[in-house]
């Protein structure tokens, strides 16, 4: 009350099941949300009947009670989880930190307190609700620049590590439904220990009965029943509190994550986008195509739940020991990890999106012999195509310009790209900030190691003080551009993982292929003798340029080598 009664309607919401007065009341106050959310679990105004004949009636007519009884049951609770968790975190941020002044040591102590205790809740409520709840923990987990450290934090240890499992009756119901009998039955042999389980399924080993040994990955049962009715929920929270507290502004991330879901939630999708990578690589990017590898897919084993693929050996691209132990030396990897989705962005416009180490898997390329000092040349495995964004060309054009100009330090061209994607004459040195983690100074600086990666970034540090700015800047730029962002901050990650020190070749590879692309686009244009003389010349330009910064850079390397 203190507050105008900004905690109200979210305190009332947590209750709000089984009372039509309050969902009337509300649904007038706040539009159609809450409609969706009863209308996905079809028993909207029936909420109170649920134990009566008229509740019992309205289930045994559906087209399948079981999924209704069960959304009926399940969907109030998760509601109320999410409603109780939101509600008490705005008011432990809103009360623990009244009376302490800005910028004071008291509130960034007590500020950091309330970030922790928040983030453990907001943990706690996606492995409680799990699916999509935990695919939003893990967006969040990669958003180092918008969301508090602590939130950062907490969701990247836990959301990629700890999600929860189906049980095998579970796993054995997805399998007969889709394949039509038993795992048993239809493969020669099936581990029903999961050797991985992610938001929105679980993998087991199997055999077929051909005798080859296979991934198969099974959705979580959960998922598509009650996907609608939790993003209407998630909807509706978010929302409320952006009206409440216009600063806090996450209806992008539900939107993206709405949109980007269903696809994920389609394996055949998921299989053809492996399918299509691969193929970019043969046609686009032959000289590094046997360098990168997905596995095939086994379509007469593979529906939209259910996914059966190639078994891939291999660690994942953080675990140090175990590449070491192949013979493969890290920089290598971090080489081809940064030209690998170079050319995706850039050559290619069409970008696997998940790119966090438990989807990369390194392996010794199959073709390779060991070389005089026992060094091998590394493959890298693409896995879990599901999440994928197509840049047309007018994006994929820009985006590698901007890359090109950002790399060379060119302060003019930075500015042209970044405003051809709305950022603004106000905010496109904040943009070329969280591209590449840097200040604006460091950005611009002309020296080679400019953008090298530091473990701790400016931008990462000032994070809060700059909130605002990312909010709006999130909310200008195309969609495309933020899941191209998330990328970025997945591949800083595995970087850091892979060489724990800053690594300027990353940078020169990023450089090289984006000013590829922006030349081979030129060309293309190239209608008279003249353009294309003048495009050629700038492609010797550029060649020369990247030279001489890889000689800069080599001084630079072997001067910090003398110092050691």
């Amino acid at each position: 009350k203190r507050r105008g009664g900004k905690f109200d309607v979210l305190l009332q919401y947590s209750g709000l099941i089984g009372q039509e007065s309050e969902y009337v009341k509300h649904k007038l106050a706040y539009g159609d949300e809450l409609a969706v959310v009863m209308k996905k679990i079809d028993c909207g105004g029936d909420a109170t009947a649920l134990g009566s004949g008229v509740g019992a009636a309205k289930i045994a007519s559906s087209d399948d009670p079981a999924t209704t009884l069960k959304l009926c049951t399940t969907v109030p609770l998760r509601l109320f989880r999410l409603s109780l968790t939101a509600a008490t975190i705005a008011f432990d941020y809103e009360y623990s930190l009244i009376g302490l002044p800005e910028g004071s040591d008291e509130r960034a102590k007590v500020e950091h307190q309330v970030h922790t205790r928040s983030a453990r809740r907001l943990e706690d409520l996606c492995f409680k609700n799990g699916g999509i709840y935990i695919k939003l923990g893990q967006h969040l987990g990669q958003l180092d620049y918008l969301v508090p450290l602590e939130y950062a934090k907490t969701m990247r240890e836990s959301m990629l590590n700890r999600c929860p499992t189906s049980t095998y009756d579970q796993v054995c119901q997805v399998v007969k439904k889709e394949l039509g009998g038993a795992p048993e039955e239809i493969f020669d042999e099936f581990d029903p220990v999961p050797i991985a389980s992610a938001s929105l399924a679980q993998v087991h080993v199997a055999r077929t009965h051909e005798g080859q040994k296979v991934a198969v990955k099974v959705q979580h049962t959960h998922m598509t029943d009650t996907a609608a009715a939790d993003f209407a929920t998630v909807d509706f929270i978010v929302n409320t509190l952006h009206r409440f507290f216009p600063s806090f502004d996450y209806r992008w991330l539900v939107d993206e994550v709405r949109e980007t879901s269903p696809k994920e939630l389609d394996f055949l999708i998921e299989a053809a986008n492996s399918e299509k990578c691969m193929d970019n690589f043969r046609r686009l990017s032959p000289h590094i195509a046997d360098y990168v590898y997905a596995p095939r897919v086994d379509w007469g084993l593979s529906t939209s739940k259910l996914l059966t693929m190639e078994f891939i050996e291999g660690p994942q691209v953080n675990d140090l020991k175990s590449i070491k132990k192949l013979g493969i030396r890290p920089h290598d990897i971090s080489k081809l990890v940064s030209q690998t989705f170079a050319e995706m962005m850039f050559k290619h416009g069409f970008v696997h999106c998940d790119p966090h180490a438990a989807n990369l898997l390194v392996r010794v390329l199959p073709s390779d012999k060991s070389s005089f000092f026992g060094k091998r040349k590394p493959q890298l495995v693409l896995l879990d195509h599901g999440l994928y964004k197509e840049l047309d060309t007018y994006t994929r054009t820009n985006y590698a310009a901007l890359w090109k100009a950002l790399v060379l330090a060119d302060v003019k061209g930075i500015k042209e790209n970044c405003m051809k994607f709305g950022a603004g004459e106000d905010l496109y040195t904040f943009f070329t900030s969280i591209l590449t983690m840097k200040s604006w100074e460091r950005v611009i600086d002309p020296a080679v190691d400019h953008l090298a990666i530091n473990d701790q970034s400016d931008l990462q540090i000032y994070g809060p003080e700059y909130f605002p700015q990312v909010t709006e800047l999130l909310r200008r730029l195309p969609r495309v551009i933020l899941l191209m962002m998330k990328t970025n901050d997945c591949l800083r990650s595995v970087n850091n993982a892979l060489l724990q020190k800053p690594y300027l070749e990353s940078f020169l590879i990023i450089g090289r292929v984006s000013s590829e692309a922006v030349i081979e686009e030129k060309l293309l244009r190239a209608k008279t003798l003249f353009s294309w003389i003048s495009v050629w010349f700038e492609e010797i330009s550029l060649e020369a340029r990247f030279i001489l910064m890889r000689i800069a850079l080599w001084t630079l390397q072997f001067k910090k080598l003398l110092s050691l």
